[in-house]
């Protein structure tokens, strides 16, 4: 039987603030992201997360970001790759502790936004995350965007990775994500994007942008939680799977 897993980031609240549908999302997916306190996030909302996680039985990673909170870790720093290591290193250290309270293991890094697209085209980035990973815990996994820079960083580093594509993101032709300030960056129809899902996962290809079919790769698939009808498009993706016989497992227990 084909598997896939699907992800999503999680615990991006803050104090009194709300942001995303995590308990509506967490039955639907397999693995989740959840944040460090750098672009969201804060130790009380980071527990609860592992709890709800560790209640429905889904994996769980650390999603490492820039100090920007202001910002959601959405805006490019100038950081050295040492700081960077340092960072990514300090908020894996946050949430292993909570998995460790709840007794359960992490199974993955993904960082955030900037530091994310930085990595997928900058290798000393890449490499610097991929470093921090191991240096952690060398049976970690880093997501890593399909045919990337991040690919390599990891490779070079010698860290476990996973491949990730993304359900409701547009493709350019050279298989990198469109930028999210382009018109057409983020598909919002649901059965479009259910069905771009099942090509990925049973085809391995998906369509650009400009109509072009590009070759995707992945052993998970990201889903966003915090948009407009995010809980109906990831139920409608995960119906569509199952349908075609496809099964959603943390790529943690189909690649042991």
């Amino acid at each position: 039987m084909i598997s896939i897993d699907l992800n999503c980031d999680m615990g991006e609240g803050f104090g009194v603030y709300t942001l995303g549908y995590d308990e509506e999302a967490m039955p639907h997916v397999s693995s989740i992201n959840v944040a460090c306190g750098f672009h969201a996030s804060d130790p009380a909302n980071m527990w609860k997360t592992v709890r709800l996680a560790k209640q429905y039985g889904i994996a769980v990673g650390a999603h490492p970001a820039f100090p920007d909170l202001v910002g959601f870790g959405r805006r490019s720093m100038a950081a050295s790759t040492e700081e960077i290591k340092a960072d990514v290193i300090y908020q894996i250290g946050a949430l292993w502790a909570f998995c460790q309270a709840e007794g359960i293991k992490m199974q993955h890094v993904k960082v955030h936004g900037a530091m994310y697209n930085q990595a997928e085209k900058d290798i000393q980035v890449a490499v610097a995350i991929a470093e921090a990973i191991k240096a952690v815990d060398p049976g970690l996994y880093m997501l890593c965007l399909g045919n990337s820079t991040m690919v390599e960083g990891a490779k070079q580093a010698g860290v476990n990775y996973v491949e990730e594509a993304f359900a409701d993101r547009a493709y350019t032709a050279q298989g990198t994500l469109v930028p999210r300030k382009q018109a057409g960056a983020v598909i919002h129809d649901v059965s479009l994007v259910s069905e771009r899902v099942l090509s990925m996962v049973k085809h391995k290809e998906v369509a650009a942008i400009d109509g072009s079919i590009i070759p995707i790769t992945a052993q998970t698939i990201c889903v966003h939680g915090d948009t407009p009808g995010a809980i109906d498009m990831i139920k409608a993706i995960r119906h569509k799977l199952e349908q075609e016989g496809i099964a959603l497992k943390p790529f943690g227990l189909t690649l042991k």
